[in-house]
């Protein structure tokens, strides 16, 4: 009994140093965001749609102004797409993409990245159908 209680403050440094050291797993945390935005999508989903609980969604979206918005991302896990939180998230991945692209790409998410931003970047362009026409909400 007495050595196990011994070992206990080992094992909680051991499992504590990683968190008190600033040992972070960066490249799964950049990993996990990215997914995060593949779970937010709208629309008609890919086929390497790599959330695979999600399914299509909004796909009537515009349908009573004669408009298609199907696509584009809904904010912060609702049902609703925000034009200018989206504009201002695919506008930081881009840059994300631009200053970090390299390390992106050796940890496997540069792929990813840039899919992200067409998925929102086709979404703004539908719309923005003609000069002078925003639909947003």
């Amino acid at each position: 009994m007495e050595k196990s209680m011994s070992m206990a403050p080992l094992l909680l440094m051991v499992l504590c140093l990683p968190f008190a050291l600033g040992w972070h797993d960066y490249n799964q945390a950049l990993s996990k965001s990215i997914l995060f935005f593949e779970a937010q999508r709208s629309g008609y989903l890919p086929h390497n749609q790599r959330v695979t609980w999600r399914a299509n969604s909004g796909l009537n979206d515009g349908k009573a102004s004669g408009v298609d918005l199907v696509g584009g991302y809904y904010d912060a896990g609702d049902n609703v797409k925000f034009g200018l939180p989206m504009a201002f998230t695919i506008t930081m991945m881009s840059w994300s993409i631009i200053e970090y692209g390299k390390p992106m790409a050796a940890n496997g998410e540069l792929g990813h990245a840039m899919e992200a931003v067409k998925w929102g970047t086709d979404y703004l362009i539908k719309a923005h159908p003609e000069p002078y026409v925003l639909y947003g909400e």
